[in-house]
């Protein structure tokens, strides 16, 4: 089996431009001590992307914004969200979603 220059670069340049981005800030993050303030100002980061993944899959589902009226995924959401937060549980959370979903689906 032959390898391509042309192939093997490429595969080589992804690999870089995929672990540059998330090595180099661990890298001089590590060296540099931070005040207390943007330690806790960077704990709220994960959840703020969180949230405005779910509200942007949740509220504008098909590129227009919709309340409950034809949105089984903001209802299918609403026990997800319950277990997520009862039971700390990923995989009871996806259950509970995944079958919310095929329930609503099945019966609308």
């Amino acid at each position: 089996m032959e390898i391509r220059l042309d192939i093997l670069l490429m595969i080589f340049g992804g690999a870089m431009v995929t672990f540059v981005p998330r090595v180099f800030p661990l890298v001089v993050l590590s060296k540099i001590h931070l005040p207390n303030w943007i330690i806790s100002w960077l704990k709220h980061i994960p959840v703020a992307i969180m949230a405005a993944l779910l509200a942007q899959e949740l509220l504008i589902p098909n590129q227009e914004f919709t309340y409950f009226s034809g949105n089984l995924r903001l209802v299918a959401a609403i026990p997800t969200i319950l277990i997520a937060v009862f039971t700390r549980s990923l995989l009871a959370t996806v259950m509970v979603g995944v079958v919310s979903m095929m329930l609503l689906r099945f019966l609308f």
